[in-house]
């Protein structure tokens, strides 16, 4: 690698390690090992950032054209696709997650690289917003950032981020509207735009029965709905399943725990869902970090980064359009005077955030899930429910779509533990189709995860937390009989 200039500061410097740690995040997603993610992501990186060289450029010279360019998060993760794509083409696919590429060689996969009316709409409004928009909507909605966080990150007043967040998700919600309408799309489709429209602008809206099943069964109308409410709940896994293709629900578990253990649990903490106490965020991500792997890589391309890093407006292969309503962008940096709430801690340092891992793949620990699983073999023993339960299970659902839904299991147990295994039942036909922070096995209803190697021990009165993704159909009710190690445990909430 040619010898380069070295970040100027340590706010660059933290900036470019956090890209990078997005990068090797979703690179160990996309990969069968960690020497495999660690190349992508490097190979993938400087994709990006070349990309953002040129594009930086262009905006030098052509000064007062509006940028159509993606953040700098989003366009390197699609850099991670674009790597993901040559690998498999050159006959390097069996590095690559096997799943990825069954995905890569399907016509979802298509819609990236097809005509730009037919991409993934999250990812046309994004794009059709300015830099500075699409990237509070980025940082505060898939990263997870507190919103001080992102204000510093930003360099905007943090009295006014929220405000400014809301008008931008107001000004996404409109493009992506625009972008529905002039979408090619079946006479069904188009009978239900406008109603589509008018519903989603009132939260407290209800969704006509007809309409409802269409979008049960409409991939594009339901990705549609997602972004024209913003506040619905669904905006985050449009944006990053919009950017990314594949693994975005996987992606943003990965930055939400990133975010929790990273910066002291930042994000306000989810209670139970009967009114219980939150549980601290230490408690559902124990592990040991370990980022010599990674530091190696990570000091060759902040050098790398820095270099081809010029942060301003530029031009993609897009065009944008113009709009007399938001000639400048609701994120711009302003001027603030100081106060005690405006300089938050500083951010950690690269060393801190730059490491990946993946279960079942010998990777180095880190915090973040698991984006793929791997089966085991030996059925669940009968649970022994003659003594009082030494455990507690909550089971959270964190999103349901019309044929899946993503979970997370917490267990805490009063023993301590050199090893765990956490069984369930399901009375629904629901299947698991990948787990992160565990292997699992399923037969029939039941359901076997079992620790990794990183998160076996688990200390007494601590609790371990897991997550994982399954499909359902026709209904989807809590599953039953949890237990750790053939012990019976009490379920809460």
């Amino acid at each position: 690698m040619p010898d380069l200039p070295t970040p100027k500061n340590s706010a660059e410097a933290a900036l470019f390690s956090e890209c990078w740690d997005a990068v090797l995040s979703y690179a160990d997603l996309c990969t069968a090992g960690s020497a495999a993610a660690t190349q992508l992501a490097t190979e993938a990186f400087a994709l990006g950032m070349r990309e953002v060289r040129t594009t930086g450029s262009d905006t030098a010279r052509n000064s007062g054209r509006r940028s159509a360019r993606l953040p700098v998060i989003p366009l390197l993760l699609t850099a991670v696709r674009t790597t993901a794509v040559a690998w498999e083409a050159g006959g390097q696919g069996h590095d690559l997650d096997p799943d990825l590429r069954l995905w890569l060689h399907s016509d979802k996969a298509a819609r990236y690289t097809g005509p730009p009316l037919q991409r993934p709409l999250a990812l046309r409004g994004l794009r059709d917003l300015q830099e500075p928009d699409a990237a509070l909507l980025w940082l505060a909605e898939v990263e997870a950032l507190p919103l001080p966080v992102v204000a510093r990150r930003l360099g905007l007043d943090p009295a006014l981020v929220e405000d400014e967040l809301d008008q931008v998700r107001g000004l996404f919600r409109d493009r992506c509207h625009r972008a529905h309408l002039d979408t090619p799309m079946a006479a069904q489709c188009r009978s239900y735009a406008r109603l589509l429209d008018a519903i989603t602008r009132s939260p407290a809206a209800d969704i006509p029965p007809d309409l409802s099943r269409h979008l049960a069964t409409c991939v594009d109308c339901a990705e549609a709905a997602a972004c024209l409410r913003p506040h619905g709940g669904g905006l985050p896994a449009a944006l990053a399943g919009g950017v990314t293709g594949w693994g975005g629900l996987a992606y943003l578990e990965r930055r939400r725990r990133a975010a929790e253990v990273r910066l002291g649990a930042g994000r306000p903490e989810r209670a139970d869902r009967e009114g219980g106490e939150a549980r601290p965020a230490a408690n559902r991500a124990r592990v040991v970090r370990n980022g010599l792997l990674v530091a190696a890589v990570l000091v060759s391309l902040l050098a790398l980064a820095v270099s081809m890093m010029p942060f301003g407006d530029g031009d993609n292969d897009a065009a944008a359009r113009e709009t007399p309503s938001d000639s400048s962008p609701v994120a711009a940096p302003r001027p603030s005077l100081p106060s005690a709430t405006s300089s938050p801690k500083a951010s950690p340092t690269p060393s801190a955030t730059a490491t990946a891992s993946k279960a079942g793949h010998g990777k180095n620990p880190d915090p973040e899930p698991q984006g793929t699983s791997s089966s085991t073999a030996g059925g669940e023993p009968v649970p022994d429910k003659s003594e009082p339960a030494a455990c507690t299970v909550e089971y959270d659902l964190i999103n349901q779509w019309p044929d899946g839904f993503q979970a997370t299991v917490s267990v805490t147990t009063d023993d301590a533990l050199d090893t765990w295994r956490v069984g369930w039942s399901f009375g629904d036909g629901q299947k698991v189709g990948q787990m992160w922070d565990a292997s699992f096995a399923q037969s029939g209803s039941r359901v076997t995860a079992t620790a990794a190697d990183y998160n076996k021990s688990v200390a007494a009165h601590s609790t371990l937390s897991f997550g994982f993704l399954a499909s359902w159909s026709g209904r989807n009710a809590p599953p039953y009989d949890f237990t750790l190690n053939g012990q019976a445990c009490k379920k809460t909430g």
